[in-house]
């Protein structure tokens, strides 16, 4: 499990009920590193900002974390971290590799209307 305060996403089932309960979900698919660092500390700042969005993390290195992996969207990323942007439970957006605020606000307004 990732040392965040974001809520986490451990298996199948939570993903599904996530994205089947919520229109809006942001998912940061990464390790305790130097690149996902700054990404967690971003959504942990902004989602208080917006709660109209579901903000979790998933660590990389567990089994369900082939659901991010395996994404079309996400086929060809080599950094880390991951991070994708449902809309309905559809990927709207996804981005690898570190991101700053101003980018991911730019992404959340753009998908989720801000």
């Amino acid at each position: 499990m990732l040392d965040t305060n974001l809520k986490h996403v451990e298996s199948h089932e939570e993903i599904k009920e996530l994205l089947k309960n919520n229109a809006n979900v942001m998912i940061c698919c990464g390790r305790m590193g130097p690149m996902c660092f700054p990404v967690y500390g971003i959504m942990e700042k902004l989602e208080q900002k917006h709660p109209h969005i579901q903000m979790r993390d998933m660590d990389f290195d567990i089994p369900v974390a082939s659901f991010i992996k395996n994404l079309p969207e996400c086929r060809s990323f080599m950094g880390l971290p991951f991070t994708v942007y449902f809309k309905n439970g559809r990927v709207a957006k996804a981005t690898t590799s570190i991101q700053d605020e101003k980018q991911i606000t730019k992404i959340l307004d753009a998908v989720f209307g801000d």
